[in-house]
């Protein structure tokens, strides 16, 4: 999967030329205004709409990306000629407006690796704009559903277990529960600290597309690769790529105390002998978010493990189990000091 990748963000930068801003043929205009097209392809972000062939300014993959169903993600951003994006301090980037971030979703076994949705986050001048869309059953063409949709498919994870499910799109309000940040959309995944460029893309590329490409220095280790970090390293750069989201202080879970942000200090707000801030299913009857040597009695496993609406954690965008992400958080939770 790692060597898909890197040859897909090799293609992407090809795609984009570097030759200082989206190609002309992107609909720079429609991006700009309010209008939100039925069809993907109004929007010219793909060569002939082919999903393979992206109209890019510039690739990226993550050094720890959230997981949605073990689908495959294929990212990259479209940034207006002239514009630029700037490392903000706090180290989350600050996109021109008429920049569009684009991540398809899809598995190499299934519909024969064409990408089951492609979503889009525009950043409009009146804010940021989530539209999800679907590809079409002929896959030339992507519908807008902002409604959401469950898709069927099938596919199977790392280690061979077959998985019928239907997939869940989001409709647009929950694009803006999970991209809210005190009550604005913004984006998650695309951070200093964990968004990593192609190697094959230059430094003379990189300052086409950000002030400062110095500051982007990607910290956190990948939660899968032993080399990359430590187990508790690897765990909080897991919780951050899937809990910190809504689990922060400006986020839609701020009223939990339970924060997971990669900056966040490992305490109790991290959930470190923390009790449930609300009696309920959720907690399965235990006593903390995470019981130190303990991972059967640490009710974020419990909820990570779940698959129930009422307890599973996150809320969306899965309809399976992470077993290895689970199995991570369980050897950090064991090797946890008991009483600490």
């Amino acid at each position: 999967m790692k060597r898909a990748v890197a040859a897909l963000a090799a293609a992407l930068l090809c795609a984009s030329g570097a030759s200082g801003g989206a190609p002309p043929h992107v609909d720079q205009a429609l991006i700009d205004g309010d209008a939100t097209p039925p069809k993907l392809s109004a929007f010219g972000l793909f060569a002939a709409n082919d999903p393979a062939r992206p109209v890019a300014s510039f690739a990226y993959t993550l050094e720890t990306p959230l997981f949605s169903d073990y689908a495959e993600k294929h990212r990259f951003v479209s940034i207006p000629a002239g514009q630029k994006a700037k490392v903000r301090a706090d180290g989350t980037i600050d996109f021109p407006v008429g920049t569009v971030i684009v991540k398809s979703f899809g598995w190499p076994d299934w519909n024969g690796g064409r990408p089951v949705e492609t979503r889009l986050l525009i950043h409009r001048a009146k804010g940021w704009v989530a539209l999800p869309y679907i590809w079409d059953a002929d896959g030339k063409d992507a519908s807008l559903a902002i409604a959401g949709r469950r898709v069927p498919v099938t596919f199977k994870s790392p280690d061979g277990e077959a998985h019928s499910i239907r997939y869940g799109v989001p409709n647009r309000n929950q694009c803006k529960e999970c991209h809210n940040l005190a009550g604005t959309i913004e984006p998650i995944g695309p951070k200093a600290r964990n968004l990593v460029l192609p190697t094959a893309m230059t430094d003379d590329a990189k300052h086409l597309y950000f002030d400062n490409p110095e500051a982007l220095q990607p910290v956190m280790p990948r939660w899968d690769d032993p080399t990359s970090g430590t187990v508790q390293d690897r765990a909080r750069a897991y919780l951050d790529a899937n809990c910190a989201h809504c689990h922060n202080p400006q986020g839609s879970a701020s009223n939990s105390g339970l924060f997971l942000r990669w900056t966040d200090p490992v305490g109790v707000n991290y959930g470190i002998g923390k009790r449930p801030t609300a009696a309920g299913r959720g907690s399965g009857g235990m006593d903390f978010a995470i019981q130190p040597g303990d991972p059967d009695h640490s009710f974020l496993i419990y909820r990570l493990e779940s698959l129930d609406p009422g307890i599973a954690m996150p809320e969306l965008g899965r309809s399976t189990v992470h077993k290895e992400g689970a199995a991570l958080l369980r050897q950090w939770i064991s090797e946890m000091p008991k009483g600490e």
